[in-house]
């Protein structure tokens, strides 16, 4: 039997549910990530959930307009060459996936992304921070995101979409 869902672009009124969700997917102090969704410029309308045939939400998929020195300040110091390569083009940020464990490894993630692609093809790449002890590494990697900068918490990568987005990376 094939999986029944809805998707739905975002809204400020979301951002409890993505409070609660990011707290419970990463331990998360719920203070500190309700400051996040508050101030690191949210893209509500190009952020997409799922929600299951009773309405529930099983998937949420955050996008921010927040820049890279947002994320990791210390690429100004150690990378500024790069750092203003990378500014100098058009990007959005993942700010966070998650997808309900019932709903890992179908096509619920797939169809998400694919939502907003259409509307993707404004920018020149997808800005992806993912923590070193998550599980999402080789999932970016498969849709064809690369590495371009790493510190003690998180890897930064980019997923190009236009051919500008396709930067040499020297490392």
């Amino acid at each position: 039997m094939p999986l029944e869902y809805t998707l739905q672009r975002m809204t400020p009124a979301d951002a409890p549910t993505t409070v609660a969700w990011m707290t419970r997917q990463y331990g998360f102090d719920p203070k500190e990530v309700e400051e996040w969704v508050a101030h690191l410029h949210f893209n509500w309308p190009m952020s997409v959930k799922a929600l299951d045939v009773a309405g529930e939400v099983i998937g949420l998929l955050n996008m921010s307009d927040y820049r890279i020195e947002e994320e990791t300040s210390r690429m100004a110091d150690e990378q500024p060459e790069l750092l203003a390569r990378l500014n100098g083009l058009r990007y959005i940020a993942v700010f966070s996936f998650i997808v309900a464990e019932a709903y890992r490894g179908t096509r619920l993630n797939y169809d998400m992304i694919m939502s907003l692609w259409p509307d993707l093809q404004q920018y020149d790449f997808v800005f992806i921070p993912v923590m070193h002890h998550l599980k999402t590494h080789s999932y970016w990697k498969r849709w064809g995101a690369v590495e371009f900068y790493r510190d003690a918490m998180s890897v930064y990568y980019m997923l190009p979409i236009s051919t500008r987005g396709k930067v040499k990376i020297e490392k």
